[in-house]
């Protein structure tokens, strides 16, 4: 009888020593992390906050943005921690929590795909019916089944497909996948493949299914259709296509080594085709889409070009402060150096009735103390706006009256 141990860890054999490259990986890895999130969140936002947008098939497509960032969380963060760790373990609860987050991304995003051909089927066999046949409440109740159904039927079969006893604690990847720890069962495993098999083949096959109805329905009416109508199929159609075809070709691959003994394959080719579908995809959608969709990339163009405009008047307006302020410095400085020469002289007692009154022409009204002298000065930088000499022969533009009052002295 083999001992069996509850396992608390699992290691990572996928993982080797790669010595100072290991923080090339990591800027590389990061620096497509941060792609995905900027590029998915832009077109998110883009779809919620323009009316124009707000149909069908732009609904359907920021659920499918989500997703991407659903799944690429699930992975990337993982893989930057175990790129700068010289020990490659992972708790076995995050394992089971990563396999979760892995297959509920794969069958969403499949069924996304699926809802997608759906709406375009009914756009392009039924333009007269479609806005009936697809409303409001029927894409709230298509986008809420795909994410809902997909984690209840992941969260009732992970326990029936997951070993209960493990004998290992060894897996030969780089994050963990559900056929990976049932190879590590201590006994015979046929029940859990039968369970994986079935949950594989109602969330792969079915959805297919459906997708290979609805293009041929579509192909068979763009045959028979107007040249308008094989336009706007080919114009619709494409990116998602293109989307289809990307996610397929990886996870067909992760399925196939998952089943199969791959060990023919060299190491570092089964870990960039295991992280296919969970990296290409996320990158590859938005950047389709927002080329692809007319509506979408003019948009973005405008929201980049007009926050450009934006970020270059107010650069415009902080310089054009701080020489308004550098102005008015000088102002003061030329009203100190006045009021010193002109106090310059033999000392007489101050008295209170007496005032201190300047020579005539020197420009500077007479004061009695530092506080009158700066409103002079500020007073002097605001009346120099009409293109003659002020007080202290300077030709300056003006300070706004608002900027003058906050200023010591200036709210008078």
């Amino acid at each position: 009888m083999v001992n069996s141990t509850q396992v608390s860890f699992f290691t990572l054999s996928a993982y080797f020593d790669t010595g100072l490259f290991k923080y090339l990986y990591f800027m590389i890895i990061l620096s497509l992390y941060i792609l995905i999130i900027c590029s998915n969140l832009l077109l998110i936002v883009v779809i919620c906050m323009n009316r124009s947008l707000h149909e069908p098939m732009y609904m359907f497509l920021c659920s499918l943005f989500v997703n991407e960032l659903y799944g690429s969380s699930g992975l990337f963060p993982f893989l930057l921690t175990q790129i700068l760790s010289d020990i490659h373990t992972v708790s076995a609860l995050l394992c089971f929590l990563q396999i979760f987050c892995v297959y509920s991304y794969g069958t969403i995003e499949l069924l996304n795909l699926t809802v997608m051909s759906y709406d375009r089927y009914l756009a392009i066999c039924y333009p007269l019916q479609y806005n009936t046949r697809m409303s409001c409440n029927k894409v709230a109740i298509l986008i809420a089944l795909t994410w809902l159904l997909i984690f209840i039927l992941n969260f009732f079969t992970m326990p029936l497909i997951i070993p209960s006893q493990l004998c290992g604690d060894i897996i030969k990847k780089v994050y963990c996948d559900y056929h990976s720890v049932v190879k590590l069962a201590c006994y015979d495993t046929t029940m859990n493949n039968i369970y994986g098999l079935i949950v594989t083949a109602i969330s792969v096959f079915g959805p297919l299914t459906v997708i290979f109805y609805t293009y041929m329905r579509i192909l068979k009416v763009c045959f028979s259709g107007s040249k308008q109508t094989r336009q706007k199929a080919v114009s619709t159609c494409t990116p998602h296509l293109a989307s289809l075809i990307n996610f397929s070709f990886g996870a067909c691959f992760e399925i196939l080594q998952s089943r199969f003994n791959m060990n023919s394959v060299p190491n570092m080719l089964r870990i960039f085709l295991s992280l296919y579908f969970l990296t290409c995809p996320p990158l590859f959608n938005p950047v389709m889409y927002g080329l692809k969709l007319s509506k979408i990339f003019v948009i973005c163009k405008s929201l980049i070009t007009n926050s450009g405009v934006v970020t270059l008047h107010s650069m415009l307006a902080v310089l054009q402060l701080r020489k308004s302020f550098l102005v008015c410095g000088v102002q003061l400085g030329f009203a100190l150096r006045d009021h010193t020469a002109l106090n310059r002289g033999p000392l007489t007692p101050y008295s209170p009735s007496t005032s201190h009154i300047m020579p005539q022409g020197s420009g500077i009204a007479a004061t009695t103390g530092t506080g009158d002298l700066v409103a002079t000065a500020l007073n002097s930088c605001v009346n120099n706006g009409s293109g003659k000499h002020g007080p202290f022969r300077l030709n300056v533009p003006s300070l706004p009256r608002d900027l003058v009052k906050t200023l010591p002295g200036g709210g008078s």
